[in-house]
């Protein structure tokens, strides 16, 4: 892979970022919208396949990613139930991490485990 196509596709990514960010200035309903669509995953399967031509290992992936998103799910609902319950953006940013983190493990864990992947 050329260092352009890197550089592209990290300037695409960063501009989807950016995008949902500004939306939810506006709109916070739009803005988590932008970033519930899972493009990362999207873009990655695409380009993963673009570049091995691999259908197994894009299975793969899109099976590792699966493992993954329950976990990552765990941040989501933890930061809004601690910023409602006084703590300070830091602290609720911090604990939901550290949960994520931990949940994150358990799931790579049992998907090593647990599946072909």
């Amino acid at each position: 892979m050329n260092w352009l196509n890197l550089i592209a596709k990290g300037v695409f990514s960063g501009a989807i970022i950016v995008f949902a960010s500004e939306i939810a200035k506006k709109s916070a309903i739009f803005g988590a919208l932008i970033v519930s669509i899972p493009l990362v995953s999207i873009l990655s399967l695409i380009w993963l396949y673009d570049d091995t031509k691999d259908v197994i290992e894009v299975a793969n992936f899109a099976e590792s990613i699966l493992w993954l998103v329950l976990p990552s799910t765990l941040l989501f609902i933890l930061l809004p139930y601690l910023l409602r319950r006084g703590l300070s953006f830091e602290s609720s940013m911090a604990i939901g991490l550290g949960i994520t983190i931990i949940a994150y493990l358990i799931s790579i864990y049992a998907a090593a485990t647990y599946s072909d992947i």
